[in-house]
């Protein structure tokens, strides 16, 4: 079974990644709904809620993981991998790598949750590929509470889009890393903004495509994952909103499954 964990209904795009990917594979999914945003929250805290969701993840037959939140990625990966002793997957180097191999003059853009942008992460990881990248981040804090709140097609979240990337579009940009698994929920918004001759990496196909490759690589440990296509989908907090959106983001029928770590 592949586990994965985020701090809401982003990570279900990784999930939708993932089936396409890897048709039939078993999958347990946590959405940490009680306690999103992890992008506010400080490092010490997401690294508490990383270790909780592992642990919670592997007791229900997860024997990969993959964390689908950046936030997590970015500052709490390094600790999820040194106390559990599975395959860690983080959706962050995937879609750097992914960036610098297509960004045709090494100008990337990177937006993120604050912890995200703060943290770093992805601008480390592109100057050690390529140090003559240049590199502009922008947070974007307000993007998830509108995805958890199912806010896609708003014009308050269009005009709010828009001024996010302005920074970026004026540094003129070639490709634009989606560095949060909610981001793909408005994707088409995104590209409209920032313009369609901007390649946009999505993190969540990034780092499905990862798994697989390992997964194809690693006959031994792809060989206990389950393949009866069986889905389960924990939340912290059971909304209406979450069930909706679920819906709609995998296109099948969901069962919400409460649980309090």
């Amino acid at each position: 079974m592949i586990g994965i964990f985020d701090s809401g209904i982003g990570g279900l795009t990784v999930v939708r990644s993932l089936m396409e990917q890897l048709p039939g594979y078993d999958i347990v999914y946590f959405g940490d709904t009680a306690r999103t945003p992890y992008g506010t929250k400080s490092a010490e805290t997401v690294v508490s809620y990383s270790l909780e969701n592992t642990e919670f993840l592997l007791k229900h037959g997860a024997k990969i993981i993959v964390m689908a939140c950046n936030t997590a990625s970015s500052v709490a990966s390094y600790h999820v991998a040194e106390t559990y002793d599975v395959p860690i997957f983080e959706v962050v180097t995937p879609a750097t790598e992914e960036a610098v191999k297509r960004s045709r003059k090494l100008t990337i853009g990177i937006i993120g949750t604050r912890a995200t942008v703060k943290s770093g992460i992805y601008e480390k990881k592109i100057k050690a590929m390529k140090p003559s990248s240049r590199v502009y981040s922008v947070a974007c804090p307000l993007l998830v509470p509108l995805v958890e709140e199912g806010w896609l097609k708003k014009p308050e979240t269009t005009m709010i889009i828009k001024k996010y990337l302005h920074p970026l579009k004026v540094r003129q940009i070639d490709t634009l890393i989606l560095g949060c698994t909610h981001y793909p929920l408005l994707k088409e918004k995104i590209q409209r903004k920032i313009g369609k001759k901007v390649t946009i990496i999505d993190s969540s196909i990034a780092v499905a495509e990862k798994v697989k490759y390992f997964l194809d690589t690693h006959p031994e440990i792809d060989h206990v994952l389950g393949k009866k296509g069986g889905f389960r989908l924990f939340v912290s907090d059971i909304t209406d909103q979450f069930e909706k959106t679920a819906k709609d983001t995998l296109k099948r029928k969901v069962f919400l499954e409460h649980v309090k770590l």
